[in-house]
């Protein structure tokens, strides 16, 4: 019935909401899920260098639209082709030649090899088939892998749907939210 009785339910339905999708929610109103992870980065003072295969510098492009993100992102990479997975972030051509340049293995070598290379606190790298072609019954375009390293190195394996573009932005969205849940972890 009035302004007051509007904002006191909607702050009821509110922290409803908040209780049931908890960390599902990564921001509110106009707050996008770049500025969530750059604010995370910084509140932490933590540094993040990045390793791009399927997404092409996607997830650089991204954060670098917030300002301030060069005091939390110090380099991306994109490492499109198995000769800059190798020679530049270290990924051993064994593993490559063992499971792809698709594969939890890759990403993690990825993620561990440019967190090194550029001496910060987090690596993330992503590597996938974002189509039309290159897929197989095994490795089915959409197939993507995020590797992180931080304190430990881990892989998360997604497959996404739609064309190139979606694949490639579903995949740099899903990337930059282990990122926040690997932040958010942190102040737990």
């Amino acid at each position: 019935d009035t302004p007051e009785e509007g904002d006191r339910l909607i702050a009821q339905r509110s922290q409803e909401i908040k209780a049931i999708l908890g960390d599902n929610i990564y921001g509110y109103d106009e707050e996008s899920l770049e500025e969530v992870v750059l604010k995370l980065l910084q509140e932490e003072k933590l540094t993040l260098s990045l390793a791009e295969s399927c997404t092409g510098g996607l997830i650089a492009s991204r954060l670098t639209d917030i300002p301030g993100a060069s005091a939390s992102l110090i380099c991306g990479v994109v490492s499109y082709s198995n000769a800059s997975k190798i020679n530049i972030l270290g990924v051993r051509e064994q593993t490559i030649g063992n499971y792809g340049a698709v594969s939890s293995q890759t990403a993690e070598e990825m993620a561990a090899g440019v967190k090194k290379l550029n001496g910060t606190d987090i690596g993330l790298s992503i590597t996938g088939i974002a189509g039309p072609e290159g897929g197989s019954a095994e490795k089915p375009v959409g197939l993507c892998y995020i590797g992180i390293a931080g304190d430990t190195v881990k892989a998360h394996k997604f497959i996404f749907s739609g064309n190139r573009t979606k694949i490639k932005w579903n995949s740099s969205s899903r990337a930059l939210d282990i990122l926040r849940r690997e932040l958010l972890s942190k102040k737990k």
